[in-house]
């Protein structure tokens, strides 16, 4: 037998939500994801998630080249019930749009990047790298824990199957030319 929500918490409309409800609905906790048209509550992350996310979005900024940005708690939206939010995004700097933007579009997006956590092995191994192919987003990263230390798996857009190709594991470094030249020293994302 399932429990009644709790009176605070949303229901969902017979439908779903949409895309633009995630900017409507009132006191949603923050980082709410939309998927397939249901909300998605982020469960507490543990320490090793928060400082690959921070090692990473550091070094992005630092090298990413000036037309391009790097940004987190922000979503992109992939269609009308689709709105998830990536650990990281680079994206076109010119699709800033000010300071009340909430969301890109997929077109903005050069690279996602999702840090895999045990409440979200799921979506970021399976679903959303399938979302982030199916609208066109070029390039995505896993990053996985390996006894503690971060281990990248780079995927590349193939045009022609519009699916995630892996072009490289990547442990204690990583360097790439593409979509800009990056290099990475991983051993420090954890320590």
């Amino acid at each position: 037998m399932g429990e009644c929500p709790s009176p605070g918490w949303p229901v969902p409309p017979p439908e779903g939500y949409f895309a633009e409800d995630l900017d409507r609905l009132p006191d949603l906790p923050p980082h709410t994801e939309l998927i397939d048209g249901s909300l998605i509550f982020v469960s507490p992350q543990m320490k090793f998630h928060m400082r690959v996310i921070r090692a990473i979005e550091g070094e992005l900024v630092r090298q990413a080249p000036a037309h391009l940005e790097v940004c987190r708690e922000m979503t992109v939206t992939l269609g009308p019930r689709q709105r998830p939010e990536p650990d990281v995004m680079v994206v076109q700097a010119a699709a800033d749009t000010g300071l009340n933007q909430t969301t890109y579009r997929p077109a903005d997006v050069v690279l996602a990047i999702e840090v895999v956590s045990p409440d979200s092995m799921e979506r970021d191994r399976k679903r959303k790298p399938l979302l982030y192919a199916e609208a066109g987003i070029p390039h995505f990263w896993r990053v996985e824990n390996s006894e503690s230390r971060a281990v990248v798996y780079v995927y590349e857009l193939d045009p022609a199957t519009e699916q995630y190709a892996l072009a490289g594991i990547h442990h204690d470094r990583l360097r790439l030319t593409v979509p800009f030249d990056i290099a990475l020293d991983l051993t420090r994302a954890t320590t």
